[in-house]
């Protein structure tokens, strides 16, 4: 009885992220209210707590050469305020009520977000429609948080040197797609943005029509979409902006960038062109995601980190939910007296093996496991449902989320073999390596890593695009 008890316990463990996963986003549904805004509904009783979310079909990507940067300025300067309710009573009136509200840009979108108690709904319906129309953009706040983001490109990039890294690398990856430029801008184009700039952004992309507003928990629809007709029914739809499908060429060889700066440690980035989600393939990289680099029994651990002990950490990085097709980044940390181009070459053997051998049955349940775990786990909070359903939308639709979990389970190994050797090829590669030139201007000497040996305690450095494309304000 033990023995049959044991085995059950172990199948509803295998099942239980695929039965979650399937019944998380069942109950969504849409609605569009008269000026054709779209309303992404999910109501989830368990707490009394709403997630309110307002998203803009608009980031850097949007920008142009010469003003980037524009679409997270415009970000900062959403809270300055309308003629009816200052920024300060904005940020007050949320607070007073118990909740949180923030905001985020990336190179896709611009989103503006409200957590609270449930019967408090109206207070976020009534302030982020009033600010979707009546924005007051003055030159004095302008200026004044202009200075902001410079300061804070300094802290997040030019200080940074891992972001730095790969702000460099992505640079020289994106030639034609728009991701060629960081969300935060580049500091010469920043300081050349005026309010005019931010003005035509403005009244260019914040209509109805370039807005879906996404709403999680505690609520009852039939309830809540009156309230958005009368809140934001009455806002003029707009002209939807243009949203091209941009995409580089098929890169012809290999494209290296070297850094030098202050740091701690050596890196390491290798990053390859690849599909998004529009594409089949981009389940399968999921799956080679997870074999490479989810948790300490994953390949790179067991060769790089833990094996041969030749760097601190070894990180995958790939987002299938986005615009425009993006990079798969491999990042590693180097220990102090490793040979960057020993690990380099260990990598490339790593990624020669997922051609020649496949992976076997074990391994890739495993793999295949983690990532459904993964992705219910990263849902158990309504303001991350929230989150997740907004990026599928942004990047397709938001119901394309439900085609996740089937096809990471139906990924085979012949799969695995063909998509490495499609996409992790010498011609399709973009390396970018940072070569410490002392340590870093905010550590103080006596402060910087031991040898190997001495029980290095450095930070953990993770690399990832998305460090670098999401700036949230404070």
């Amino acid at each position: 009885m033990k023995v049959a008890r044991s085995f059950v316990l172990w199948v509803m463990f295998l099942l239980f992220p695929a039965l979650c996963s399937a019944q998380m986003f069942k109950d969504a549904s849409e609605a569009r209210l008269s000026n054709g805004l779209k309303v992404i509904m999910l109501e989830n009783h368990k707490s009394p707590i709403i997630s309110f979310q307002v998203w803009y079909r608009v980031g850097a990507r949007n920008e142009k050469t010469g003003k980037t940067g524009l679409a997270h300025m415009l970000e900062h300067m959403m809270f300055k305020g309308t003629s009816k309710v200052s920024g300060e009573e904005f940020i007050r009136r949320i607070y007073e009520l118990g909740g949180e509200q923030n905001a985020s840009t990336s190179h896709d979108s611009t989103g503006y977000f409200e957590t609270l108690v449930s019967d408090r709904i109206g207070a976020p319906i009534d302030l982020e429609s009033d600010r979707m129309s009546n924005l007051v953009l003055r030159e004095s706040d302008f200026r004044t948080e202009r200075m902001v983001v410079l300061e804070e490109r300094r802290m997040r990039v030019d200080d940074n040197p891992q972001s730095f890294l790969v702000e460099q690398l992505e640079a020289a990856a994106f030639q034609s797609q728009p991701y060629h430029w960081p969300v935060i801008g580049w500091a010469q184009d920043i300081e050349r943005l005026t309010i005019e700039d931010v003005k035509a952004f403005y009244s260019t992309y914040y209509n109805p029509a370039n807005t879906f507003v996404v709403v999680t928990g505690d609520f009852k629809k039939q309830a809540l979409l009156p309230k958005m007709e009368k809140a934001f029914g009455k806002i003029p739809a707009g002209a939807p902006a243009q949203q091209y499908f941009i995409q580089d060429p098929p890169q012809t060889g290999e494209r290296r960038v070297i850094v030098e700066r202050p740091a701690q440690v050596k890196s390491l980035v290798v990053a390859f062109h690849v599909p998004n989600l529009r594409s089949r393939d981009s389940y399968v990289l999921e799956v080679i995601k997870a074999i490479l680099a989810e948790g300490k029994t994953s390949r790179f651990y067991d060769h790089l980190v833990r094996g041969k002990e030749r760097v601190i950490e070894a990180n995958v990085d790939y987002s299938l939910a986005t615009r425009d097709p993006g990079l798969f980044y491999i990042s590693v940390s180097v220990l102090p007296d490793k040979d960057l181009g020993e690990i380099e070459q260990a990598i490339y053997d790593e990624l020669e093996l997922l051609k020649k051998a496949p992976v076997g049955f074990r391994e890739m349940q495993k793999a295949k496991n983690q990532l459904e775990a993964d992705f219910v786990f990263d849902q158990e909070s309504i303001f991350s449902l929230a989150q997740k359903l907004a990026q599928y939308e942004t990047a397709l639709d938001w119901a394309s989320i439900g085609a996740y979990v089937p096809s990471i389970r139906s990924v085979g190994p012949q799969e695995i073999q063909r998509v490495a050797s499609i996409y992790f090829t010498a011609q399709n590669r973009n390396i970018g390596i940072l070569i410490p030139t002392g340590p870093p201007v905010n550590l103080p000497t006596d402060a910087a890593p031991q040898p190997a040996g001495g029980g290095m305690k450095g930070r953990s450095i993770r690399l990832r695009a998305s460090d670098v494309r999401n700036e949230v304000i404070p």
